[in-house]
């Protein structure tokens, strides 16, 4: 699994996994749970997160629907 996406922005990472949803990526969100640590403050953010073998393709999905500043650093 890659991680293609940190944020603690829950309605960009909807939109995020909904976008590769619909391209018939199935993607991951790691560290729902992790906010009644966090006191439900968004403090820690969520990490999307895809198949090796999808990773270039959903990087691209992203890359124009969400831009490229939101995406994390290749190779994480």
């Amino acid at each position: 699994m890659k991680t293609i996406l940190k944020t603690n922005d829950p309605v960009l990472l909807n939109y995020a996994e909904a976008l590769l949803k619909d391209a018939g990526i199935a993607a991951v969100v790691f560290d729902e749970s992790m906010s009644i640590m966090d006191g439900s403050i968004g403090v820690l953010p969520r990490r999307l997160s895809v198949s090796d073998s999808d990773e270039e393709r959903a990087r691209e999905i992203l890359r124009d629907g969400v831009g490229a500043a939101e995406l994390e650093p290749q190779g994480k």
